[in-house]
């Protein structure tokens, strides 16, 4: 496998040479067509925006519907959902309504409801609520495998790769994701540093250059100081990383490389929180990926960290 710890120009290279438009190329890939329909509310509006929450309130129904029922039950007309349709990336209501039709036949055979999750009841005993806590984050797990371009983690992970330094921002749950990544890269020898507070992360991105990294991290793509975070590092000449769920949020307009993460909210636990377990996935890949690219450097350090700390770990009879 081939290790690129000694070339960060040419990683930058590759990034550079492979940079694409970022509202037309990164079109959403994945068999998951909800999670499609889900990431692009934030573009719909007026009519199409019905069509859109009449899909997703109901897919099991939206799958069984003819064109005229979709249309009558989303207030619309057939035209409309005909451009929903477009908008979504399909050739016709056809096309839409097989990909609803086999994604809910999907969830059935796994034994879990499409919509299962979105609704918890003060009453509900604990039983129920851990069943629809697991179901919701099986399916924003579906949704992230779904959403997630492979590519786009390869060139994040070449870039980290090669990386002087890497610097990750995000704020409030994000920063705590953050945190988790820049422990993780820590343990394996990549000198990075997660912040949370604007006036630092502003101060660390300005330090970067060509040839080092900065990964924001926010949900919804629109946390102001993440932003400007981001941008700070991106005017230096770094390369710049978006973790979001949403692929044309102002965070993934400015970045080099979009990661994309789905999430599945339920009553008292907002998108915001919900989207917390897929973002720690990706992100995971994302560590292991610069972990295969440095193998060599990682795997000494993972065991010199390992050997420094293992004094501090209890132990157990069966070690005496």
């Amino acid at each position: 496998m081939a290790d690129h710890d000694g070339d960060p120009a040419a990683v930058t290279a590759v990034v550079d040479a492979t940079r694409v438009d970022r509202r037309g190329s990164r079109s959403i890939t994945g068999d998951s067509v909800l999670a499609r329909v889900r990431s692009g509310l934030d573009d719909l509006t007026g009519a199409l925006r019905r069509v859109a929450d009449h899909v997703l309130a109901d897919p099991e129904t939206a799958a069984r519907s003819t064109i005229v029922e979709l249309a009558e039950g989303s207030g619309t007309s057939p035209a409309t959902v005909t451009r929903f349709c477009r908008a979504m990336g399909f050739d016709g209501y056809a096309d839409l309504r097989l990909g609803i039709a086999a994604e809910t036949g999907r969830a059935r055979s796994a034994g879990w409801s499409v919509d299962i999750g979105r609704e918890i009841q003060p009453g509900d005993p604990l039983d129920r609520v851990l069943e629809q806590l697991m179901a919701a984050d099986t399916r924003a797990m579906h949704d992230t495998a779904a959403l997630l371009d492979l590519i786009e983690v390869e060139r994040a992970a070449m870039a980290i790769a090669g990386a002087g330094r890497v610097t990750i921002v995000g704020a409030g749950g994000s920063a705590l994701v953050g945190q988790e990544m820049q422990l993780s890269l820590h343990r394996i020898g990549v000198a990075a540093w997660a912040w949370n507070d604007v006036h630092d992360g502003l101060a660390s991105a300005a330090l970067l250059g060509a040839g080092d990294v900065a990964l924001g991290i926010s949900y919804t793509g629109q946390t102001r100081e993440t932003v400007e975070m981001l941008a700070e590092a991106g005017s230096r000449g770094a390369t710049t990383v978006a973790l979001t769920g949403f692929p044309r949020s102002t965070l993934a307009d400015l970045a080099d490389v979009v990661l994309l993460t789905a999430s599945q909210s339920t009553s008292f636990r907002p998108d915001a929180l919900s989207a917390r377990h897929p973002q720690l996935v990706v992100l995971d890949l994302l560590y292991i990926a610069v972990a295969q690219r440095t193998h060599g450097r990682a795997h000494a350090a993972f065991r010199r960290t390992a050997q420094a700390v293992g004094g501090h770990k209890a132990t157990t009879a069966a070690d005496t």
